[in-house]
């Protein structure tokens, strides 16, 4: 992906990290619940870090994303879905972590249109 967005700075933050790395924040609660069930407590703590760092990782992807729209006119989220059109038709799978996507920049009609596209 990074390759791919290379030439385009708003591709690059819409889809490294509001969609790559956006799923470390849905798949990271599943490992840390199974892993919590194993009695792994020190695996635990350090996923609960990473995935509380990830959000903030994830936000900075958002907040650039979002300058990048500014800056050209562009409806954040009527972008975002052609991009994923465009470069990322097969990666996004549900579910999502919706609050942690929130907390990390994604607003509704984002995380609805995610939801609907991923069921296809």
């Amino acid at each position: 992906m990074a390759e791919k967005t290379a030439h385009d700075g708003l591709a690059r933050m819409a889809l490294v990290p509001r969609v790559l790395e956006a799923r470390g924040l849905d798949v990271t609660p599943g490992m840390i619940a199974r892993l919590h069930g194993l009695g792994d407590h020190a695996t635990v703590t350090i996923l609960e870090l990473i995935l509380r760092e990830e959000v903030a990782h994830v936000a900075a992807g958002s907040r650039w994303f979002r300058w990048y729209c500014e800056r050209e006119g562009a409806d954040p989220a009527m972008k975002f879905r052609e991009l994923l059109g465009e470069y990322a038709r097969t990666a996004l799978r549900g579910p999502f972590n919706l609050e942690a996507r929130s907390a990390a920049g994604f607003d509704e009609r984002e995380l609805a249109m995610l939801q609907q596209l991923a069921a296809r």
